[in-house]
């Protein structure tokens, strides 16, 4: 439900320096390198000049440095010459034993040593330098040293406080990671960018109107509430909700995730809290938004462990301190969202802490089409594209669903080259997201495609001839995702279910292992999907519903989650019970959809044949053969009311302007899958 075009919110404040703790073992590691480098344990001596002379004489020296500033040389003995200048032996005096010697100068050493050369044949290699190295040499004798201090003192000065707050720091575990909005921030998203939830969005924008204008409402005695909990389905919008009241609030914003302050540190939980709260207070009036607050208030007593220290129980402790406890949170107004409501614990939902919760629904028919136009912004459509024929299209879709569909529509139109999005891939996307990818190249045998063909045209014909069964949208024997073929239909977007509605929906999911067993003789493994959801139905029915004729009115459910597991809410012979009538109810209904296939087996038939030859067939194939369907379900009647208020647009329309058409829908929201 989100706009696209909105923009993620950037910090333009300049980015603080923050200490990482991989940063000192780094140093740490360097610092023993540069000890071990510099570290040599090789023997070292001084000679004499004349000393010096002689052992050159005997070719005693790989190579010779002669520094010309501080007349001195160093020289690196050979392997067999070791025992003889350091009386030592050669696996004591290291690798590169030295001797150093003082030199009258370089030009007496350059003499000698040519002089040397020609008489004896001097392997010697000798090189000349500056010597200028005071500093060099003061560094690395006692740099590993400076920088372990520096690093030691940097450290101290943390810990003691000196340094900013950041999430990364390891001495600033016990912050709170909240990210802060204020009205200087860059967050754009407002109310307008939120489509549909039209009683939610009323709900937050009062709490938005609290903020801006208290004193309208605490003159009259009235208190601002101290926190809304959203409550919803994923998917729904509502983080962004949230996005908006930041955008719209003009006051601070502390936006964070329930799991933010669970940590495998003990007691951090609860220190982060104080410390949220602690910003929080410091800016009032201001939001503190969490999002997922599941995540940290989950019912107590509940871990199955039993420990005495639990952190996150902990961390729920202090949060329920800090929204209501003994001291004031005066002007901070916390806002929370979760689609686990039934798990929180009692006391965080209690009034004084949440004292309002907004329930965040799936969005409805003229939702779906707002949401759907706020999506379509960004995207190249056409003039073939109908947002309300969508919305009648995608019943059960959450806003991010419908995002969803937008978005793989664009992608589909782009594979195949298109300037522009077009109806057939809205169409496409819609499938894809619903039944899923289909699988052209899966092999199936001629005698499994023909019970395919069987198993899905049983669910078409009990859907059309069954007055309270979905209508029938389009049937395929393409396998799509793992199903080897599927039948979508249109649901009634009711708020309420009868038994009639429920048993005529569970005889056509029945339906397809019927013509099965009718028309083959044999059953197959293609009905599991079919057989699972027809046996969730009769249990709910039984157990939850009251609609059994021998456990009438009853209900073995517990909503307040309350329930330990520890025993079952009734008898092993009401278990017994339960379980005649679940099967009593779906035996019913099979026996139900094996005669009625059987009374019109002719038009069955014709159907399963169409099906094998065209491989997807829709209404009006249905409505060729068996004829008009004798219901006209609400779904229908809707159709039918937006045909005819279009009619009459377009006579009463000006001339030249333009009013889009509606068509037949195509959508397929629930999937029967074989």
């Amino acid at each position: 439900m989100e706009n696209k075009n909105s923009k993620i919110p950037k910090n333009n404040k300049p980015k603080m320096f923050r200490f990482n703790l991989y940063w000192m073992y780094g140093l740490i590691f360097i610092m023993l390198i540069a000890l071990y480098m510099t570290n040599d344990s090789s023997a070292k001596r001084e000679l004499g000049w004349t000393e010096f002379q002689q052992l050159t004489k005997e070719n005693s020296f790989d190579n010779i440095v002669v520094f010309n500033k501080k007349n001195l040389l160093e020289a690196t003995v050979k392997k067999e010459k070791y025992g003889q200048i350091f009386q030592e032996d050669s696996s004591r005096v290291g690798s590169s034993p030295k001797v150093f010697v003082k030199i009258p100068s370089s030009d007496r050493f350059s003499d000698f040593f040519d002089a040397a050369a020609k008489e004896n044949n001097l392997t010697t290699q000798v090189s000349f330098e500056e010597g200028d190295d005071v500093f060099w040499s003061f560094l690395i004798s006692f740099g590993p040293f400076i920088l372990l201090i520096a690093v030691w003192i940097f450290l101290m000065r943390r810990m003691s406080g000196g340094g900013g707050g950041g999430g990364g720091n390891v001495f600033n575990v016990g912050k709170a990671k909240a990210q802060l909005f204020d009205k200087d921030g860059d967050i754009k998203v407002t109310f307008k960018d939120v489509a549909g939830l039209s009683e939610a969005k009323q709900e937050v924008e009062e709490i938005v109107s609290f903020l801006k204008n208290p004193g309208k409402y605490t003159e009259l005695g009235g208190k601002i509430p101290k926190g809304a909990l959203l409550v919803g389905p994923p998917g729904t919008g509502k983080t962004l909700l949230a996005k908006a009241v930041a955008g719209e609030a003009n006051v601070p914003f502390f936006s964070l995730s329930g799991s933010d302050f669970v940590e495998m540190f003990v007691g951090v939980g609860a220190s982060r809290v104080r410390d949220l709260f602690r910003q929080a207070k410091e800016k009032a009036p201001c939001i503190v938004f969490i999002d997922e607050i599941d995540a940290v208030g989950r019912a107590r007593g509940r871990n199955a462990n039993m420990n005495s220290n639990d952190e996150r129980e902990n961390t729920l402790n202090q949060l329920l301190t800090e929204m209501d406890g003994f001291g004031s949170n005066s002007g901070v107004i916390i806002l929370a969202a979760t689609n686990r409501a039934d798990v929180l614990d009692k006391a965080l939902l209690r009034a004084g802490r949440f004292d309002r919760q907004i329930y965040v629904e799936l969005p409805d028919l003229n939702e779906r089409k707002e949401i759907f136009s706020v999506h379509l912004r960004p995207i190249k459509i056409d003039s073939s594209v109908d947002t309300e024929l969508m919305a009648r299209q995608t019943p059960g879709f959450s806003g991010a669903d419908i995002a969803n569909v937008c978005n793989e529509a664009a992608l589909i139109a782009a594979r195949s080259g298109k300037k522009f999005v077009q109806k057939i891939d809205f169409m496409n996307a819609i499938d894809r997201i619903v039944g899923g990818l289909e699988k052209r190249t899966k092999i199936t045998t001629a005698d499994e495609r023909k019970s395919i063909a069987i198993h899905e045209a049983g669910h078409a014909s009990l859907s059309w001839l069954l007055e309270h069964a979905n209508p029938l949208i389009k049937v395929t024997i393409v396998p799509r995702g793992k199903a080897l073929g599927a039948a979508w239909y249109l649901p009634e977007e009711r708020q309420i279910t009868t038994k009639e509605q429920l048993l005529d929906e569970m005889c056509a999911l029945l339906g397809g292992r019927a013509a099965e067993e009718l028309f083959l003789g044999r059953i197959s493994t293609g009905a599991s999907n079919d057989l699972e959801r027809v046996t969730k139905q009769a249990y709910a029915m039984v157990v939850y519903f009251g609609m059994s004729d021998s456990l009438p009115n009853l209900n073995y459910y517990d909503s307040t989650g309350q329930d330990w597991g520890f025993t079952k809410p009734y008898s092993d012979e009401t278990a017994r019970l339960i379980d005649f009538e679940v099967q009593k109810i779906v035996n019913e209904q099979y026996e139900r959809a094996k005669r009625i296939l059987s009374d019109n087996a002719e038009k069955h038939n014709q159907l399963a044949e169409l099906l094998l030859v065209n491989e997807v067939i829709y209404t009006e194939d249905v409505e060729h053969i068996f004829g008009k369907r004798m219901w006209v379900s609400r779904s229908q009647e809707i159709l039918e009311q937006q045909e005819k208020l279009n009619n009459d647009k377009k006579e009463n329309a000006p001339s030249g302007e333009k009013v889009p058409s509606e068509k037949n829908p195509e959508k397929e929201s629930s999937v029967s899958n074989t």
